[in-house]
């Protein structure tokens, strides 16, 4: 798929699992276990998948995957699993390497999104792409070095102070342009100013939902994860990005769904539902 200067294609990292009752929040599980069909563990299967776009002399890179880090206790856990979808097998397939990256952007710094975005070299976390410039708004960053009890563990400092460290970290400030054809919406309801990618040439928009509808089966309105720092602001935030999405037509991007990575929304009289799956590849 083309928009705008750009091809854009889905990135797959690995699967991985967490508990769908965290994942569905208040919803009965005999609702959400319809589509998400738990393991032995009450855990559901998820992607982690990244979005690629070249173009205009650019190679970007949106959100990373949970990357190589994890130590055995965490892989088990979370039931990471990389093979032949790890980060950089998947770009090589597409013709990319790491040192042709030229931008990375993390929509916030969680480990299932940030996790890639650096690498192991002789023991010590460096920039997986060392040539990329890494965009992160400012906010999430300055929340991220003091997370709350609820939700520490969801952030690895391996995976983004290196950045910092390595001089490739590129400051973003609230919503607008980020690089050309693609601006940013910011939400605030999973994490403080997690930043959703939008790209658009007029006449086609994709929106990568990351944490705001992880998979398919969030986008009605309540089924919110019990992540989710403020869950009444991520219900605000959906009706209002849910609504302008299905009024213009836009492309969703499902980061965590197992099956479906882009469809479109459609109103009802039931309100906002699925609408039909779109190839991207």
């Amino acid at each position: 798929m083309r928009i705008g200067v750009y091809q854009v294609y889905p990135v797959e990292t690995g699967r991985f699992a967490l508990d769908g009752g965290a994942m569905f929040g208040v919803v009965p599980k005999p609702l959400w276990e319809k589509t998400n069909p738990p393991d032995e563990k009450n855990r559901i299967a998820l992607a982690a998948r990244a979005l690629l776009l070249r173009g205009g002399g650019r190679t970007v890179l949106v959100d990373t995957g949970n990357g190589g880090k994890l130590n055995e206790k965490l892989r088990s856990i979370y039931r990471i699993e990389e093979g032949s979808s790890a980060l950089v097998a998947s770009l090589a397939r597409l013709g990319v390497t790491p040192e042709g990256v030229t931008d990375v952007i993390l929509t916030h710094l969680h480990f299932d999104h940030a996790g890639g975005a650096t690498t192991l070299l002789n023991g010590e976390a460096v920039p997986t792409f060392p040539h990329a410039r890494y965009y992160v708004q400012a906010e999430h960053w300055r929340a991220a070095q003091v997370p709350t009890e609820r939700d520490r563990a969801s952030f690895f400092q391996d995976d983004f102070l290196p950045l910092q460290r390595g001089g490739v970290l590129e400051f973003t400030e609230g919503e607008g342009e980020v690089l050309p054809g693609i601006t940013v919406r910011l939400v605030n309801g999973h994490t403080s100013a997690l930043q959703c990618p939008v790209i658009s040439d007029g006449r086609a928009t994709l929106f990568y939902c990351a944490d705001l509808v992880p998979t398919s089966s969030h986008v009605p309105l309540p089924w919110i994860m019990a992540y989710d720092l403020r869950p009444l602001v991520t219900l605000e935030e959906k009706r209002r990005l849910l609504t302008q999405a299905a009024d213009e037509g836009w492309i969703m991007f499902f980061e965590h769904d197992p099956a479906v990575a882009a469809a479109r929304l459609r109103r009802t009289d039931k309100g906002i539902v699925l609408g039909s799956p779109v190839q991207i590849e």
